[in-house]
C-alpha cells in the first residue's frame, strides 16, 4: 500500500509519501512548501484570504504528486494554525472540495506525542534529553528518553505569534532579544524547573538549516540524527541573531519562509541552551510527519 502523510503546519506544509510492505515503511518522497498559514491573523484567530488561497493551492499541488506515485489513501493533519483559527471549517472544507483530502485537527498534547514517535525512528537517545520542535505557530518541548516521554508540552508560542506580536527592529536589537526572551519565560513558567537534562534533540525544521548553514552541505539523506558541536551551533545562532533580512536573503542555506523568521528561532534556541546549560546537540530528520506516518498506517 502506497500512502501519503501532509503535516499542515503554521509556516510550512510538509508532504511524506511512503510504500508500506511486510517488512515495513520505504520512504519514496518528501516535500515541503512555505505557506505561511498563519501570516496576517494567527495572533487573530482567523486564516486571512491569501494565506488560505495559498493552502488551497499547495494541497491542490500535493494531491497532484500523490496521484503521480499512485497514493492510495492520505491523511493530513492540522496543527495551531488551523486549530486555532476561526474559520478552520471554512478550510477544511474548502480542501476537500478541492482535493478529497480529509483534515484532522489534533491538540497541542497529540501534536507533541507523534513529534516523540517521528523522533524515534531517527534517534537512539543515549540518556534523558529534551526534543525541541520550533514550530510557526507552536512550540513543542518535550523530556524523553528511548522508551518514554517523561513530561511534554506545546506552547503557543510559535517563531511566526512572535513575529507578528512585537515591532522588531532589522537586525534585532538587544532590547528586542530581551523582550522575546522575557515572552518565551513568562509563556513557559514553572515547566522546566524539574527537568534536568544537558542533551538536546532538534526536529527537523529549523534545525536542518541551522546544520546546513553550520556545514554548508545539505542535511544528509540518511534517516539518523546528525550530532552538531555547541560552540559551532552558538556561532551559528549569534551569526543569524545579528544578521538583517537583506544578509539572510542572500543565503541559499535558508529556504525562503524560513528567511523572515530565523533569528526568532536561534533567540529560543539560544534560551533554552542557556536555560538547560545544554551542551550535546543532536538534529533528528524526522519529526512529526513520520510520527503520523508510525501512528496512522
Amino acid at each position: 500500500m502506497t500512502g501519503a502523510v501532509i503535516d499542515l503546519g503554521t509556516n510550512t506544509f510538509n508532504l511524506l509519501i511512503f510504500k508500506k510492505t511486510a517488512t515495513g515503511r520505504k520512504i519514496l518522497f518528501k516535500h515541503k512548501e512555505g505557506v505561511a498559514l498563519g501570516m496576517g491573523g494567527i495572533n487573530q484567530q482567523t486564516i486571512v484570504p491569501d494565506a488560505f488561497e495559498r493552502g488551497i493551492s499547495t494541497l491542490e499541488q500535493f494531491k497532484a504528486i500523490c496521484d503521480q506515485h499512485g497514493v492510495e489513501q492520505i491523511r493530513a493533519i492540522g496543527t495551531s494554525a488551523l486549530r486555532a483559527a476561526e474559520n478552520r471549517d471554512d478550510f477544511i472544507q474548502a480542501a476537500f472540495a478541492m482535493t478529497e483530502i480529509p483534515i484532522t485537527i489534533i491538540d497541542g498534547e497529540t501534536e507533541a506525542e507523534l513529534i516523540y514517535r517521528g523522533i524515534q525512528t531517527a534517534h537512539v537517545f543515549e540518556d534523558k534529553s529534551i526534543i525541541l520542535d520550533i514550530g510557526g505557530g507552536s512550540s513543542e518541548f518535550i523530556f524523553a528518553n528511548n522508551n518514554e516521554v517523561i513530561k511534554s508540552k506545546s506552547f503557543e508560542i510559535g517563531v511566526s505569534r512572535i513575529y507578528q506580536q512585537f515591532e522588531f527592529n532589522d537586525p534585532l536589537t538587544n532590547s528586542d532579544i530581551d523582550a522575546i526572551i522575557n515572552y518565551l519565560e513568562q509563556s513557559t513558567r514553572g515547566f522546566f524547573d524539574d527537568i534536568r537534562t544537558n542533551i538536546l534533540v532538534g526536529a527537523s525544521g529549523s534545525f536542518e538549516t541551522f546544520y546546513e548553514i553550520i556545514e554548508n552541505i545539505d542535511f544528509p539523506t540518511n534517516s539518523q540524527s546528525q550530532q552538531i558541536s555547541k560552540e559551532r551551533l552558538h556561532w551559528c545562532i549569534d551569526n543569524l541573531i545579528k544578521s538583517s533580512l537583506a544578509e539572510r536573503k542572500l543565503n541559499d542555506r535558508i529556504i525562503p519562509i524560513r528567511k523572515i523568521m530565523a533569528p526568532i528561532a536561534a533567540v529560543k534556541v539560544m534560551w533554552l541552551m542557556d536555560k538547560l546549560d545544554i551542551n550535546t546537540i543532536y538534529v533528528s530528520p524526522h519529526s512529526m510527519k513520520e510520527g503520523l506516518m508510525e501512528h496512522l498506517f
